[in-house]
């Protein structure tokens, strides 16, 4: 199962973005017994990244590979030689300028605060810039509703890292829900 926002920690919720009502409940559990089938959940940037290091720009790719799906929040998915470390939230972090790093940089602030692509992207490119600072990532993969308008503000971004919209664009958590019910099964 795909849970949008949700930190997903040996298969019990205890993420953001979810209703309270949720947290602790081993949801595998709760949708297998509800469907009568095996149902698992996977964070949707962690499911996002699964597809890209599979069959998108990961393929292959050594290194640390840093996942950023852009929409409603900033979901990551942090690979290491192709090897995931789940449930990483990095869009919770705090910038230096104090506010949380998704309600300054995601595409829902781009589009409450009615900013243009330009000035939005070098908003992102703040983001980036603190991630590219924690992890020095080989390439970063970007997946989410605003991957689907990266040259509008791919100039913006002024990294050492490679930036690339991934393959699969927004619909990348889909392919890779595929594929982590696929390794369960």
């Amino acid at each position: 199962m795909r849970f949008s926002g949700c930190g997903a920690t040996r298969r019990r919720l205890d993420g953001s973005n979810i209703s309270k009502e949720f947290i602790q409940t081993d949801i595998d559990k709760l949708f297998s017994e509800a469907t009568t089938c095996a149902c698992f959940n996977v964070n949707d940037a962690d499911a996002a990244g699964l597809a890209e290091m599979h069959f998108g720009h990961g393929v292959g790719q050594s290194g640390v590979v840093l996942l950023v799906t852009v929409g409603t929040g900033l979901g990551t998915a942090l690979f290491t030689d192709g090897n995931l470390l789940p449930n990483t939230e990095l869009g919770h972090i705090f910038l230096e300028n104090g506010i949380k790093a998704e309600r300054y940089a995601s595409d829902a602030a781009r589009k409450i605060e009615d900013l243009g692509w330009k000035t939005w992207g070098k908003r992102f490119n703040t983001y980036l810039t603190a991630m590219e600072r924690l992890f020095w990532p080989d390439l970063i993969i970007l997946g989410g509703g605003a991957s689907k308008k990266f040259d509008k503000f791919q100039d913006q971004l002024a990294l050492n890292t490679p930036v690339k919209p991934a393959v699969f664009l927004n619909q990348a958590g889909i392919v890779g829900a595929a594929l982590f019910a696929k390794s369960k099964l």
